[in-house]
Order: C-alpha cells, then structure tokens, then sequence
C-alpha cells in the first residue's frame, strides 16, 4: 500500500440515494496554482460531502505518484491541497451515480458556469478531468489529452484523463505519467519541495 493509504467506508445505498440533492462546495482558495475540474460529483462524493471520496477513484494515487502531494491523500483529506496551491471544482454540481446521466445541454451550461468562476479565482492552471466531457462542453470535437489552446482569462487549460476507476483506458501508471506531464509544463515543484506560492 502507497505510504498515507488507508481504506475508506464507501456510502450506503440509502446515503448515496439522498446525496442526488447535495451540492458539493468548490475546495479554492486565493492564489492557485492548478485548479482541478471534475466533471461532476458522484454519489458517494456528494454523500461524504468531499471530492473524489469512492475509494476506487484514482486522482489521489496519481496525483502522489506525479509528485504533486507527498504522499496519497484521500477525500477527507483534501483540504491538505489547498497549502500546495491546489483546489477542485466541478464543471456541473449536481450529483449522479455516473458522469453518462448528464445531458449535453448540463455539461455545455456547466462549461459556461466553470468559466466565469475561473475568471473569479483566477488560478494559473485549469486541469480538466475527462477528455470526451471536454469535447462535449467546450466544443472541441479534436481535442487531445495535454494543453489546449483555450485560455480562460489568463488561465492555461490542460486536460487529463479522467481519474474514475471506471477508465479502462488510462492503467495508474499511465494516468500518473498524464499528471506528471502536467506538473512538468507548468514547472510545479516536485512534492519533496516547498511550493512557490
């Protein structure tokens, strides 16, 4: 087990039900470096009441493994990104079991809410988690996993690969290795390092 790992409860049935109704606060402060955007919250997200909270999603082991944290952090521990410049948001807020029950017409509404809030936060990075929501959302039929040639104000635009356990796609070494990419271009240092800001 990757060193700060430890197992997580998932939500019960009943709590994942009730958590269709909760909203799930954006994790920001001032200052970002790298704002992370999921495409929304899952259920068991939403019932914890923290972002990427099911214990098969894999944004916490990649983001260690890509030398953004110390060490794997979870869910309940997500405010520790806020002292490394880090926060997560979420293109559209309301909660499903799977990121295939939004309609176009919720991601292209939650592409346009996302943009004005990062034009209030002003981050230096906006990282998207999920190529096809991307493309969806944005309009970007031809868009690839790396940086985009979009700029919100004066935040670049990169996109990742979603980190959902569901990704057959991306293995953990090569979603590690998207995230480090990302790390490297915009000259974050690694986690043995003291940020900048």
């Amino acid at each position: 087990m990757p060193p700060g790992h430890r197992p997580r409860r998932r939500a019960t049935a009943s709590e994942r039900e009730a958590a269709r109704t909760k909203e799930l606060p954006d994790l920001v402060t001032d200052g970002l470096r790298l704002l992370l955007c999921g495409i929304n919250p899952g259920l068991g997200s939403a019932a914890a009441g923290h972002h990427f909270a099911n214990p098969g999603n894999r944004l916490w082991p990649a983001l260690f493994r890509a030398g953004f944290t110390p060490r794997v952090l979870s869910g309940e521990q997500e405010r520790e990104l806020l002292p490394l410049g880090i926060g997560i948001t979420s293109m559209v807020r309301r909660p499903t079991a799977r990121a295939a029950e939004l309609t176009r017409t919720e991601l292209r509404e939650g592409a346009r809410d996302l943009r004005a809030r990062v034009r209030a936060l002003r981050p230096d990075w906006l990282a998207m988690l999920g190529i096809g929501t991307y493309r969806t959302a944005f309009d970007a039929p031809q868009a690839v996993i790396g940086p985009q040639e979009t700029v919100i104000g004066a935040t670049r635009v990169w996109v990742l690969p979603n980190p959902s356990g569901l990704n057959a796609h991306y293995p953990p070494a090569a979603l590690a290795r998207e995230f480090a990419r990302l790390r490297r271009a915009m000259a974050y240092p690694s986690a043995e390092e003291p940020p900048d800001r």
